[in-house]
């Protein structure tokens, strides 16, 4: 064989290789580091079994379905929401499917803006099970309004619930970790953490601000290898977050019910969070495409991005203002496309 045969045949492997890995992206539902992990990394039921997980929000939506997920791998949970009857519902499916038993189970109400209360909330955990081992900040809101009509009150519940409730938790739960050397603090910021769109100015600038705190507290806690700071930045999910999103004033909410087929299902998203939380992934990126693609491009080609975004952006806003889900429509485009 001819050393320009050989060289030929290199290169159409590699040519083939690149082809492959494009169609897979293509089709991915998470960053590359996190898809790999779930094929050849540690498995949840390994590595989160007897732990004490503490998740917030858990009463709909992601944090709902981390805890029925989390209830089959044998752990001990606790519940925090401020809807004590939705996390009573949560509770009673978590026994009836899972593998936990009542006591197995704490219900704690909590309102993350009620920051005074959770120090005590942390010792209420630590006086049930003498310990803590996953914290999951989860609890949050959403909005849907353009910045221009927006009231200063939504912007300040936002920073309230999503940034500054969250951080008061944290540091209830840290100390602890601290002193036993271990512990893993899992944070669902958003993919708008990483990127951003318009008519969630706020919603935004909340989701930034924990991507900024938590990056810092892991380079503060290098000296304790075994405390883990995790950042779990989903896409579209199917959730109530956009029907109980805040929109020009602080006391109104969409209320929307529109169709949620092209997010990605609930169930997914927690399956890639138990992958991240069991190889102690620092940032994972959880959407669909085209979304996936966007946060890509947002961190390694902004100035594309920054022209698709415009571009889209405007289309999104007439969408809202004609009453239309954009999301919905970019997603039914990309599937007729590409899949």
């Amino acid at each position: 064989m001819s050393w320009d045969l050989l060289l030929w045949l290199l290169a159409l492997c590699a040519l083939l290789a690149l082809v492959v890995q494009l169609l897979r992206f293509l089709r991915a539902d998470g960053d590359l580091t996190l898809l790999w992990a779930e094929w050849q990394g540690r498995r949840p039921e390994w590595e989160l079994t007897d732990m004490v997980v503490w998740v917030t929000g858990a009463s709909s939506g992601i944090g709902e379905e981390l805890a029925y997920q989390l209830s089959k791998l044998g752990v001990s949970l606790v519940l925090s929401s401020r809807r004590v009857h939705e996390l009573e519902r949560v509770k009673r499916r978590c026994l009836e499917n899972g593998n936990l038993k009542g006591k197995d189970i704490l219900i704690l109400p909590l309102d993350l803006t009620n920051r005074s209360s959770h120090e005590m909330a942390t010792k209420a955990v630590l006086q049930e099970f003498g310990k803590i081992d996953i914290l999951v900040n989860n609890g949050g809101v959403s909005q849907r309004s353009l910045c221009v009509d927006t009231s200063l009150d939504v912007y300040k519940e936002l920073i309230e619930v999503n940034y500054l409730g969250t951080v008061s938790l944290t540091k209830c739960v840290l100390p602890h970790m601290i002193e036993r050397k271990q512990g893993k603090i899992v944070t669902v910021t958003s993919l708008l953490g990483v990127i951003s769109a318009p008519l969630s100015a706020g919603y935004c600038a909340s989701k930034h601000a924990l991507q900024g705190f938590f990056n810092t507290l892991r380079i503060e806690l290098a000296t304790y290898p075994g405390i883990i700071v995790s950042n779990i930045c989903p896409g579209p999910v199917q959730s109530n977050i956009v029907k109980n999103a805040l929109t020009e004033e602080v006391t109104k909410t969409t209320g929307s019910n529109a169709d949620q087929s092209h997010k990605m299902a609930a169930s997914r998203c927690v399956q890639l969070m138990l992958i991240s939380m069991a190889n102690d992934l620092k940032e994972v990126w959880i959407a669909d495409q085209p979304f996936l693609l966007m946060a890509y491009l947002w961190q390694y080609m902004p100035t594309w991005a920054w022209w698709i975004t415009d571009r889209l952006g405007k289309k999104r806003i007439e969408n809202f203002k004609n009453g239309v889900d954009a999301d919905s429509s970019y997603f039914k485009i990309w599937k007729t496309k590409y899949q």
